[in-house]
């Protein structure tokens, strides 16, 4: 398989404004008292960051920037911004928010309108190339995937009670779409596709990255999702109603993400 590279090209100002996003973001999520949601797509962002800037960068090398800007400061932008919008919209829709359809109207429509503005605003900016070959990591990242499923796999023919197993199909459908919708966004506004000749290499990282990179955390953010609000509320408050580990997936089977109709 050949090499996949992964480019983004944009105009500082697409970063203020991106910034200027994820605080309003963070603001309506505590407004909704999402607060544990707050807490995870913060520490993921962090996570991104130890995972880009230190394996990918210093590690592997791979990680490469336009002269005159800084690799740590936009990674670490980068980091926190698809980080916490990423792993906010998963956390939304494994809780399955009843305002589910609201947030992924926001999130995605703000991926595919901040290219177009930054680009409006940023005319005269000269442009940030950042870029990643992926042939250090690609196998690595695989095996984690296929560890992930595999532990899913083995609990769903462990547990005899059907009401009791995992949603493989909810999780994988999460995990390849939340990425998905951030690579198309990237490619619609010209960020992930400049630089690139032919349309099927601006095609390849939108495939893999989507079936790949977000998707192979799925299995491990469920886990713990599972763990945490069979014991504790959005709220940080401890549930009334403790459950088992088991009881708990039960009970995410059997929620819906319709909007209540209590007033």
């Amino acid at each position: 398989m050949t090499e996949l590279i992964a480019r983004r090209q944009f105009v500082p100002a697409y970063i203020w404004l991106d910034c200027a996003f994820l605080i309003l973001f963070a603001a309506m999520l505590l407004w909704q008292k999402k607060y544990m949601t707050v807490l995870v797509g913060a520490f993921f962002g962090l996570v991104y960051m130890v995972v880009d800037y230190g394996i990918f960068h210093l590690l592997t090398h791979s990680r490469s920037i336009t002269d005159g800007y800084s690799l740590f400061w936009v990674l670490l932008w980068m980091s926190m911004s698809y980080g916490f919008t990423n792993f906010t919209w998963i956390w939304l829709w494994l809780s399955k928010d009843r305002h589910l359809f609201e947030w992924s109207l926001l999130i995605l429509c703000w991926w595919f309108c901040c290219p177009q503005l930054a680009s409006m605003l940023g005319a005269r900016q000269t442009p940030i190339v950042i870029q990643r070959t992926t042939g250090a990591y690609h196998g690595s990242m695989a095996l984690i995937l296929f560890v992930g499923y595999l532990i899913v796999i083995f609990y769903n023919l462990w547990q005899k009670n059907a009401a009791r197993r995992i949603n493989i199909p909810w999780i994988l459908a999460i995990g390849i779409l939340v990425q998905f919708g951030w690579e198309a966004g990237l490619l619609i506004g010209g960020i992930r596709s400049a630089g690139f000749e032919t349309f099927a290499d601006k095609l390849r990282p939108l495939i893999v990255n989507s079936l790949l990179e977000t998707n192979l955390g799925m299995p491990y953010v469920y886990l713990l999702f599972v763990l945490y609000s069979s014991r504790f509320t959005e709220q940080l408050k401890k549930r009334d109603n403790a459950l088992s580990f088991a009881e708990r997936i039960e009970e995410n089977n059997r929620e819906t993400v319709k909007p209540d109709k209590t007033v």
